[in-house]
């Protein structure tokens, strides 16, 4: 082999080594818009720094709310952030939020992030767990229009997570197509 051939080998094998043992990079960042104006109620939760929410709020105690679901593709710390046109609060639940037991579930909550009107937080989520994000305000006279980012590690998915069939719902399906194929094949050969 010659020396360019050799060192051409090298290389390749180099970078195939490499591609094969690097993990592909999969961070996402999702923006979303809403508003407050004339949605359901509930009393917050208030701000606790980094540590969970044990106590309701005495001044919002019928704030209007906006709610969002979202699953992760990958665990890891996700960045929240939210700006809106009042003095906006933000929420985050984990596997299920009921507005008329706001404690339950709650993770973390934020009033002032930066200034008067935005909110947000850092939280580590995990794969296979369903969050809720509670866009709201700090006092019962807070609502109006919201811009809502989340950046993390993994895909982001807004929404209810997508319904994956179960086994005895593929089988029926195809059972099904099983006996279409057989009917279609038996019509033509009468023809």
């Amino acid at each position: 082999m010659t020396r360019i051939g050799s060192s051409l080998f090298r290389w390749s094998l180099l970078l195939a080594v490499l591609t094969l043992t690097t993990t592909p990079c999969f961070a996402d960042t999702v923006i979303f818009m809403g508003n407050t104006i004339g949605r359901p109620t509930f009393n917050r939760p208030v701000d606790n720094g980094n540590n969970t929410p044990t106590a309701l709020s005495n001044l919002g105690t019928a704030v209007s709310y906006s709610l969002m679901q979202l699953t992760v593709s990958v665990d890891g710390p996700y960045v929240f952030s939210s700006v809106q046109n009042y003095d906006g609060f933000l929420v985050l639940y984990r596997n299920s939020f009921n507005p008329a037991s706001p404690l339950l579930n709650v993770l973390i909550a934020n009033d002032d992030n930066l200034d008067f009107e935005t909110s947000g937080f850092t939280s580590n989520l995990s794969t296979g767990t369903n969050y809720f994000l509670v866009t709201t305000g700090a006092l019962n006279s807070d609502f109006g229009t919201f811009t809502n980012t989340i950046t993390g590690p993994g895909h982001i998915n807004l929404g209810a997570p997508a319904a994956v069939p179960e086994p005895a719902t593929l089988l029926l399906l195809s059972t099904g197509l099983t006996g279409v194929v057989i009917r279609a094949r038996r019509s033509g050969r009468r023809s």
